[in-house]
């Protein structure tokens, strides 16, 4: 089925159209028809190895269909969602970004196209925001640590046990945890602000990450690779999904999910009220929600069995009542407030000042 689908990557630069130049996707590609009937231009902060997949069993039973993926990072791609809804300029057909504090802030700016379907309908409430946004993986943050580098004793199971590695001052840890860097990345920056509401140990968390040593860099599957090659030892607060993708395949990594508690984040889709084909992407949110879609997303680890089952590797059990679903809801725009969020990165880069 999937053979005779289309799969082409095309320069970045070449396809820019009307994307100012200030704004840069990190890669396209190009899925389905070769001459297409319809072209769908879908805009998302998930790596293009991961969700392609899902595009392509999306697109086997539409033969006249062409879908152009961009793949961007979540600041520029909520940046050139705002422009776009601003001028009134058509440009993304569907826009998924795992920076969902900014996606509710485009909805609450009247940036999106209203839908509902029995199978939109069908979401819980905390995945579904006046018909304008839904919540279509299921993603846990996590912990990783390399298998080999990483003594059984010295796992950390819990936040407290990352701030007790982390404390001695000759701990072998020091320089070897790594985070996202939370200016660059609007997810990391989703993460930090959630666990700086959730949990008293984030101020002590953070102090320590600072005194150690600790890197702050970007994107998941780069920190994933450099902890299983042993630049790093131990990450915090990447996505399970690119660490159980990496894991399938090098098995020098391990996952846990804290035990204390654990964010849970579901990647948020948006129809554009510009959206030149409207159609097209309420056909694509109610496939992403069926039974088929759901499967798709779960062979892509994007509905992560880390939340779904009791068997795996260490660290992967976790009481239900632990975990810790990001809703979307307007709570959410309390992130984007221009004075709590300077205040928040203020503290940040006290921690991680740079070099």
């Amino acid at each position: 089925m999937r053979a005779r689908l289309l799969i082409a990557a095309i320069a970045v630069f070449a396809c820019l159209g009307q994307v100012p130049p200030a704004h840069a996707q990190e890669m396209v590609r190009v899925f389905g028809a070769a001459a297409p009937a319809q072209v769908f231009v879908l805009r998302s902060t998930t790596d293009i190895s991961v969700f392609g997949p899902v595009v392509e069993e999306f697109l086997s039973t539409r033969p006249g269909l062409q879908v152009r993926y961009e793949q961007w990072g979540s600041n520029e791609l909520y940046r050139l969602s705002r422009q776009d809804c601003r001028e009134d300029r058509q440009g993304a057909d569907v826009v998924i970004s795992s920076g969902v504090h900014q996606m509710v802030k485009l909805v609450n700016e009247a940036c999106a196209w209203s839908y509902s379907s029995r199978l939109t309908a069908q979401l819980p409430a905390a995945l579904r925001w006046r018909d304008e946004l839904w919540g279509i993986t299921r993603e846990p943050a996590v912990m990783v640590y390399n298998r080999d580098l990483v003594p059984a004793e010295d796992i950390p199971q819990t936040r407290f046990d990352l701030l007790d590695l982390l404390r001695p001052s000759e701990t072998p840890y020091a320089g070897r945890v790594a985070t996202y860097d939370i200016e660059q990345s609007g997810l990391g920056y989703l993460f930090a602000f959630a666990d700086a509401q959730e949990a008293s140990t984030f101020g002590a968390l953070q102090e320590s990450l600072g005194r150690s040593g600790a890197v702050s860099t970007c994107c998941s599957a780069d920190i994933i690779q450099s902890v299983a090659e042993g630049d790093y030892l131990i990450a915090y607060n990447v996505l399970g999904s690119y660490a159980q993708g990496y894991q399938q395949r090098d098995d020098r990594i391990g996952i846990v999910l804290p035990s204390d508690y654990t964010l849970v984040l579901s990647r948020a889709l948006m129809i554009p009220k510009t959206a030149a084909n409207k159609a097209a992407a309420e056909q694509f949110l109610d496939y992403l929600l069926s039974p088929e879609g759901t499967l798709a997303l779960r062979t892509a680890l994007l509905i992560s069995p880390l939340l779904e089952t009791d068997e795996g590797n260490e660290g992967e059990v976790l009481s239900p009542t632990a975990l810790r679903p990001i809703s979307l809801s307007p709570a959410l725009m309390v992130a984007l407030d221009a004075l709590t969020r300077e205040t928040f990165l203020r503290r940040w880069r006290a921690t991680f000042p740079g070099p």
